[in-house]
């Protein structure tokens, strides 16, 4: 993998485990990708002090970058009323390096060694791109232009001088709709990434999409893990009496020790 890397998260006023899982996902980053690669956090919502606090210790090539005004006006303009709630923070901005290979992670996907389809989209020396696999389709208003295949945007790939806007435009105009949920989001994301060719999958064995309620996977993938619902501070929603949000800080207390592991080992 000798190839001019970015890997990039994103990251605003979420929970504290997502700030601890955020600290994993970069040094996960740092372990399969070395000193060669360039790392950026995007924040936004909050200061920047406020995010590199709660984050913790991570390796000093790190950025921090403030996003907070840098969603493209052409995406503005198809905002629902839920931005606050974490739709469209990951076109902000588009690109940071487009003449490197750019890794974007969600904050919560945290890898330990680099999955099969990274290390080959990385080695075809084609215009290829990346996006993770899913447990079910979940693509909102943009299902038509998915396919059937189960995909999640929590790891997106995309080769140098990749056009993200001239994509995500052209799925807009097929679709003109407001982005009104994270659901939308990614399936605009996995509909742009799907326009001329199918892109490289990271399979759930390797990264799992991981949370204690099915259809969720209980338990991490080979290579990794993407912790669903780690973000949320309250879910609006309980099970047999019992706040959802509890679950989700349950499960996370079980695994974090053996995903401490995989990184620090």
């Amino acid at each position: 993998m000798e190839k001019e890397l970015h890997v990039r998260w994103t990251i605003g006023d979420v929970s504290k485990r997502g700030f601890e899982a955020l600290r994993l996902s970069i040094w996960g980053a740092w372990k399969m990708f070395g000193t060669g690669t360039n790392y950026t956090v995007c924040v936004n919502s909050i200061p920047l002090t406020k995010a590199r606090a709660l984050t913790g210790e991570v390796p000093d090539g790190v950025k921090w970058h403030d996003s907070t005004y840098e969603i493209p006006e052409f995406i503005k303009s198809y905002m629902g009323e839920n931005m606050a709630e974490g739709v469209g923070w990951k076109f902000a901005p588009l690109s940071i390096y487009p003449g490197k290979y750019s890794l974007a992670l969600d904050n919560d996907c945290i890898m330990w060694e680099a999955p099969d389809a990274i290390k080959k989209w990385l080695d075809s020396g084609e215009a290829d791109c990346v996006i993770a696999e899913d447990v079910r389709p979940c693509f909102g208003q943009f299902w038509q232009f998915c396919g059937s295949e189960p995909r999640n945007s929590g790891i997106r790939g995309l080769p140098p001088y990749f056009d993200l806007e001239e994509s995500l435009r052209r799925v807009l105009e097929k679709n003109p709709v407001k982005l009104t949920s994270e659901l939308d989001e990614q399936g605009l994301q996995v509909a742009a990434l799907s326009l001329n060719k199918q892109p490289f999958v990271v399979r759930v064995d390797e990264v799992s999409i991981c949370s204690p309620f099915p259809p969720h996977l209980p338990d991490v993938g080979k290579k990794g893990v993407h912790f669903v619902g780690l973000n949320a501070k309250q879910l609006p929603w309980s099970l047999d009496g019992r706040a959802a949000v509890d679950y989700i800080k349950e499960h996370w207390e079980k695994k974090r020790e053996f995903v401490y592991e995989k990184i620090f080992s």
